[in-house]
This record gives structure tokens, sequence and C-alpha cells, in this order.
């Protein structure tokens, strides 16, 4: 998809419903700022805001943020240029009629975007930038478009801010660990960003029983609940567990987004969740884990192989990525599954030189809104 084509400043209104604060909330702030970063002006809705307080409290620059209400509050609201609606949900009828009633009005071409979830499943590039007619409500007659981040250039690509490397290049990571509390002296650093994951009890033992000392970084949340509940199982069932002390956990704050890819930055390994966090984990080019959100049809499963495909990951990746999530489709190898970081770097810092080499998800969405209007 052509990147070049002249983008005119325009009024983004952007909408997500939150299903988890962390993901959802964020990869839709992300966007916000990265369009609002490039001369746009940016309206996001969401019915949930709370989250905001602790991953953005400083807001940004031509970002305002609206409750996403029922029902919607329109007072003094005039729909903007585009309308993103973040993971396929749906906009207010009202809204979507004041829309129409604009695009009609000022015969302009309507930009109206469904930005999917991002996989690296084939249908993301098949269907992506395909147009849908609105057959009914008030948004009748209008198009809608499917945009879809992906890993290949034949899809809309990943969220990256303009000076993302730069940021990286300068990260002073002694001086960001011992802001944290953390008196680091060359141990090697894991940090754990997770649900509930069926590989943590192995994990924990594997490094609990490791030559190299090492530091958890225990993201706050469901992940610290998790571990402290593994580790008081242990010790019950084995109270020597870990008692060399080869193991050792720090439990970190809510961490704002910026925090968060500098914990992501000061780690030599990263086990991530969802959608965000993945992407972040590949711009920071470290080794990494991916727990994806399990569905109730096993429809994950075939999701996490077309993306360690796409990821071209070694077979000792895969196999700890299978263990980790509790999918049988690597039962035979991934019961014991190694935990083996130094295999995995190459993948990671080939898999973000190709990324880097492909146009990011705004700049491709400003291009792609350019060429309706």
């Amino acid at each position: 998809m052509d990147c070049e084509t002249p983008t005119p400043n325009l009024h983004w209104d952007i909408f997500c419903r939150v299903i988890d604060n962390f993901g959802d909330l964020g990869v839709a702030w992300r966007l916000a700022c990265n369009l609002a970063e490039r001369g746009q002006a940016v309206r996001l809705w969401a019915d949930d805001i709370s989250a905001l307080a602790w991953m953005a409290p400083q807001g940004a620059p031509g970002v305002e943020v609206r409750a996403w209400t029922a029902p919607i509050d329109l007072t003094g609201v005039t729909p903007g240029d585009v309308l993103i609606e973040a993971f396929g949900c749906e906009i207010d009828p009202e809204f979507i009629a004041e829309y129409a009633k604009k695009v009609r009005n000022k015969a302009q071409k309507c930009a109206w975007i469904n930005l999917e979830y991002l996989s690296a499943e084939d249908f993301a590039a098949r269907c992506h930038g395909l147009p849908s007619p609105v057959m009914s409500g008030p948004g009748h007659g209008l198009l809608k478009y499917f945009f879809y981040p992906g890993f290949s250039v034949d899809t809309g690509g990943l969220l990256r801010e303009p000076d993302l490397i730069k940021r990286q290049t300068q990260f002073d990571r002694q001086a960001w660990l011992t802001r944290q509390g953390l008196h680091w002296q060359g141990e090697r650093l894991v940090s754990l960003f997770c649900y509930e994951p069926a590989g943590l009890g192995d994990l924990l033992d594997s490094l609990a029983n490791d030559a190299k000392p090492t530091w958890l970084l225990v993201t706050h949340g469901r992940a610290s609940v998790a571990v402290r509940a593994e580790i008081l199982n242990k010790k019950s069932l084995n109270p020597s567990w870990n008692k060399g002390e080869a193991l050792s956990f720090f439990y970190l704050p809510q961490l704002t987004q910026q925090d968060f890819d500098h914990l992501l930055w000061a780690s030599d390994v990263n086990f991530v969740r969802g959608e965000d966090s993945l992407v972040r984990a590949l711009w920071a080019g470290k080794p990494f884990v991916w727990q994806i959100y399990p569905q109730h049809d096993g429809a994950h499963a075939h999701k996490l192989k077309a993306f360690l495909d796409s990821l071209q990951a070694p077979a000792s990746l895969r196999a700890f990525h299978f263990s980790w999530n509790g999918l049988k489709l690597l039962a035979a190898a991934s019961r014991d599954a190694p935990f083996a970081p130094n295999d995995w770097q190459v993948c990671a810092t080939q898999a973000k030189a190709r990324l880097l080499q492909q146009g990011d998800l705004a700049t491709q969405l400003l291009s792609f809104i350019a060429k309706i209007h």
C-alpha cells in the first residue's frame, strides 16, 4: 500500500469497548496518539477510560478522551471526518445518523473503518482494505472498510511511533532499573506480563534450578497474583524450593505505556500477553513468549501457529509457546520444551528488522484515508 499519499489534517473519532483494560484500550490510545503526532485531531471514545489514569496520566496533545456512555452523549458533538470502530465495536445509531448527515450535506467521501484484531492468518491479507456496503440502519448506503493490522506487506502493519528507535537507542537500562528500586548487578532479567499460563510452574522451576541468577520482574495485577499463588503452592509441597534463591522476584507497580516499553527494553526475556504487549515485545527486539488470548473453540491454537510461522520461529520457541499456552498440538514436544532464550534472540532480531521495513499502521491508515478522500 502506497504510504506516500499526501494526507489532509482530519478529525477522527475512535471508538473502543473495553474488554481488557491493558489491551483494547491500550491499542486505541496508542493509535490516537500516533495520529495526533501526525497532525490529526483525535477524539477517543471508550466505555471505560479508568485505566488511562495510570496508563497515560499526562494525556496527549491533540487527543480528546470521551466517556462512551449508554445512551451516548452527543451534546456539543459534531462527528469527525473519519470513524474508527476498534475491534469491530458497533457505534451508536444516533452517532452514525449524524455522521451520515454530515457526509451527505458536505458531499464528502465516507471514511468508516473497522479496525480488526491483529492476526498472521491468511484471511488478514485477503480481507485487508475491502469495502463493505452498509445495507440497513442510519448508515444505509455508506461504505465501511476493513483494515487489518498484520505482519506482512499486504496488511496494515503494526503500531509504531516515529521516534521509537531513537528512544530505544537513548534508553539507559541501569538508570531505569534503579528508579524502579531494583539494585541490578548483572543478573538475568525476565519480565512477566500474563494471565494464568499453563506453563508458569515449569518456568519458575526452570529459573530456580538454573545456574544463572534471575530476577523475575512481575507486572501488577493478574501476573502478580498468579506468581504468588504458584510460589505458595510450590513451597507447601517442597519447603526447600528455591532455597538457593537463584530466582528472585520483583513486583512492579502499574506502569505507564512508556514505562512498559522501558520494562521490555530493560529485560533479557519478555513474557507478554494479548495484542498490544505482543507488538511492543516485537519492537523491543528481545526474546519473548506470547500468551495468546484463549478462545472456547480452540481457534487461538491456529492463530498462534500462524504467528509463529510468520516469525520464522525455531523449533524450541514453537514448543515453548505451545507449552506456555497449554496447547496440545505439539504435546509430545511441549511438555519438556526448553527455556532457551539464546536460541531465540536471532529470531527476535530478524523479525524486528523485517517489520521495520514495512509501513507502520498509522502511516498506512493515513494513506488509506487520503485515497478515500
